[in-house]
């Protein structure tokens, strides 16, 4: 196997490193922050026309959090024996070299991390148009070919305002990440209350039916995609290990208390909405939640959701932003980009020119508008074959690298990474065959970037990657 490179945060006289300031609680909210979004308000309803009953969603909504939680155990693994920046990045460097660690860094970077923000800045921007008071989001400001409107300065500024805070140290973004994902925890925990205590229906609408849903399997499945969906984020931790305390300890702590506080709270909410609203309500209402603390409280309900949605994306905002800058830092520190995308500045030590890349790129696809959701499309495909071969690593290190330091042992090896495995598998050919033209350019989007780690590799070689 190939020397490992040095950790990131290693300081030499040369340049500053990154620091270990984040503790677990930060590392914690980072897990809960990311992944509780807008889908579980959203996908109910998708889930709710695929499989037309309550039992199956339920089922769909367990599953899911065991398969996210046996990617997460695998994962704890990995983060915890190797605890540096770039996370997914640095496992498959590893294990399977450099041109396909840079295939992951480049699908994610150039596509999947920037619209992945660009997306969530856009959901916060619809949902704040609810507001009579952000009326002026839709009044368009600079007429042109491609025209900018109040929604799309707005979520410039909140992209800045997060880079920039993040650039200010990564604790400082840390304990603005614990502090607001307790307030969305606490959101989520009184929309539960709110539904059981106040709404009506009860255990009939549990018993309940929809009666055009699709059904079967391919019901089944299509609702554990959407499911799948809403517990996706809990990789993104890895992606900061190098500025964790204590990786061996905290890591594999966040990640199990992360995903099984938030696979608590998504089942609960469910069957929160299900007390509330019949099937056919729920299959039909665009925001379920919405309507059943809309039936609990009254008009007020609305708003309160959107509130609260709102709130919930600008948390995972602020929990990519901090994740994805260091996917290409990691790569540029190689070698294989532009080798001011490693710089870290001296005095904040975070990776300031990362940070800016990072929001550029998310800009961009923000002022494109509609745009950037097929670039978003294109990446699904992609992402979960990275889940895939990222966990594939597991049985590399554990084989190969038998004595190597393990801060943490996962219970349940082969079984777990190899469910795992055989479930991402079956979804990236659900994904393939029912969206086979995103599939095919997500796939387009990888090779692409063949040339490019080659032509930084001969730079590389020749005497260093360019500024």
């Amino acid at each position: 196997m190939r020397k490992d490179l040095p950790l990131a945060e290693t300081k030499t006289p040369q340049r500053a490193g990154l620091v270990r300031a984040l503790g677990v609680s930060h590392a914690s909210a980072i897990v809960v922050g990311i992944i509780i979004g807008s889908g579980i308000f959203l996908v109910p309803k998708r889930m709710m026309e695929a499989t037309g009953s309550a039992n199956v969603v339920l089922l769909a909504w367990v599953v899911g959090g065991l398969l996210s939680w046996f990617g997460a155990l695998t994962y704890a693994e990995l983060g915890a024996m190797k605890p540096e920046a770039g996370g997914e990045y640095v496992y498959i460097r590893d294990a399977y070299g450099p041109t396909m660690g840079f295939l992951y860094a480049w699908t994610w970077f150039t596509i999947g991390k920037p619209a992945s923000i660009a997306t969530v800045a856009a959901g916060l921007i619809r949902t704040l148009g609810d507001f009579r008071a952000f009326g002026f989001l839709k009044e368009e400001v600079i007429s042109g070919r491609v025209p900018i409107n109040g929604g799309h300065l707005v979520a410039i500024a909140i992209i800045l305002l997060l880079s920039w805070l993040n650039y200010l140290g990564v604790k400082k973004a840390g304990e603005f990440q614990l502090f607001f994902t307790i307030l969305k925890v606490g959101m989520v925990v009184a929309i539960i209350l709110v539904c059981f205590a106040l709404g009506s229906g009860g255990t009939v609408n549990l018993r309940s039916e929809f009666a055009g849903a699709t059904g079967g399997i391919a019901g089944f499945m299509a609702a554990l995609i959407a499911a799948l969906w809403a517990y996706d984020g809990w990789n993104n931790l890895n992606m900061v290990a190098g500025e964790i305390k204590d990786p061996g300890r905290n890591i594999p702590i966040a990640m199990v208390f992360g995903i099984s506080l938030v696979a608590a709270l998504y089942i609960l909410t469910f069957a929160a909405v299900q007390w509330v609203l019949p099937a056919e309500a729920i299959a039909k209402a665009e925001r379920p939640a919405a309507l059943a603390v809309e039936q609990a409280l009254g008009p007020m309900g609305a708003a309160v959701i959107s509130a609260g949605i709102a709130l919930s994306m600008f948390v995972a905002m602020n929990g990519q932003i901090l994740t994805g800058a260091r996917i290409p830092f990691a790569a540029a520190r190689d070698g294989y980009f532009f080798d001011s995308v490693a710089r870290v500045s001296e005095r904040y030590h975070t990776p300031g020119v990362a940070l800016a890349f990072q929001a550029a790129l998310t800009i961009a696809l923000v002022v494109l508008g509609g745009a950037f959701e097929d670039l978003f499309n294109l990446a699904i495909y992609s992402e979960w074959l990275f889940y895939l071969i990222a966990t594939s690593t597991i049985f590399y290190y554990r084989r190969r690298v038998g004595d190597a330091d393990r801060p943490y042992r996962m219970k349940g090896y082969p079984l777990v990474p190899a469910l795992f495995i055989a479930a991402a598998t079956v979804l990236l050919y659900y994904s393939f065959v029912q969206n086979l033209r995103n599939s095919i350019w997500g796939t387009v989007v990888i090779l692409a970037g063949v040339p490019v780690f080659y032509l930084f590799a001969r730079r590389k070689k020749a005497g260093g990657s360019p500024a």
